[in-house]
């Protein structure tokens, strides 16, 4: 299933999205990358939502009928423990809160509060529009629907309690996507596009663009107009950056390379 706008939308939609490297959008520094490790990621898994944790991954995928979530061994990509989801529901982005897991779903307006040990599900919880991936700092959590703007969101409650339009050069950065909280900094996909934004959550500025173009060749994967990049998680205590796509045989652990001059 590919999420495309409406088709009248869609042209407009591409035309927004900044590209790196034009008159208007210079003052971004873009930054290239060098691959660490590479592990082995499960091809079945339609990724919509990462994060690390502990030791462990953890990985919501999508698709109806197919969507899960999951605990996952880095270095072998081995599920150790998983939940599927009702079929009628398109996994989402998932983010940890305390002692729960909080997973959003594509176009039903329903997400779910699991037990982060067991995967339990504990409650419901509703919200208006589109749900495309959730991540957190310390005092709240963010969640891209998208657009160009971040919803903010009470983490016990899930009621949203502002939002946080994403810029570069003044210009709407629509289609965020995948999210993760790095060094205070925003990280977030756009979608259809090998970048990566890295975003200023006090003003909603880009900061600058991690260009992953060349990482992996997805012409070879068996639907390259959907088995897009998609998927951030970072481990904070090694600082680690790991990134992956739809159903991508492997991921990634990178370092950024800074551009010249800075």
């Amino acid at each position: 299933m590919i999420r495309l706008p409406g088709t009248a939308l869609l042209p407009a939609l591409l035309l927004a999205l900044p590209f790196p490297g034009t008159a208007a959008h210079a003052a971004a520094p873009v930054y290239g990358y060098r691959v660490v490790h590479a592990y082995p990621h499960d091809t079945g898994a339609y990724t919509e939502g990462l994060f690390y944790k502990d030791g462990y991954l953890y990985e919501s995928t999508g698709e109806a009928g197919e969507s899960t979530l999951r605990k996952v061994e880095l270095r072998s990509g081995k599920v150790l423990q998983r939940h599927d989801l009702p079929p009628q529901y398109f996994g989402e982005g998932i983010v940890d809160w305390k002692d729960r897991l909080v997973q959003l779903t594509w176009q039903s307006q329903t997400g779910f509060v699991y037990d982060l040990a067991s995967f339990g599900l504990q409650r419901n919880f509703a919200y208006p529009g589109e749900g495309w991936a959730l991540t957190r700092d310390d005092h709240r959590l963010y969640m891209s629907d998208g657009s160009a703007v971040l919803r903010v969101l009470d983490p016990e409650t899930l009621a949203s309690t502002g939002s946080l339009m994403v810029t570069d050069d003044g210009v709407p950065v629509t289609n965020l996507n995948e999210l993760e909280w790095v060094k205070g900094e925003i990280y977030a996909n756009v979608w259809l596009t090998n970048r990566i934004a890295r975003i200023d959550p006090a003003s909603g500025k880009v900061l600058g663009w991690i260009d992953l173009t060349g990482l992996l060749d997805v012409d070879r994967l068996p639907d390259p107009s959907n088995d897009v990049l998609n998927g951030i998680a970072y481990d904070a205590a090694h600082d680690r950056l790991f990134v992956t796509g739809k159903r991508w045989p492997k991921l990634f652990e990178i370092e950024l390379v800074k551009p010249a001059g800075h």
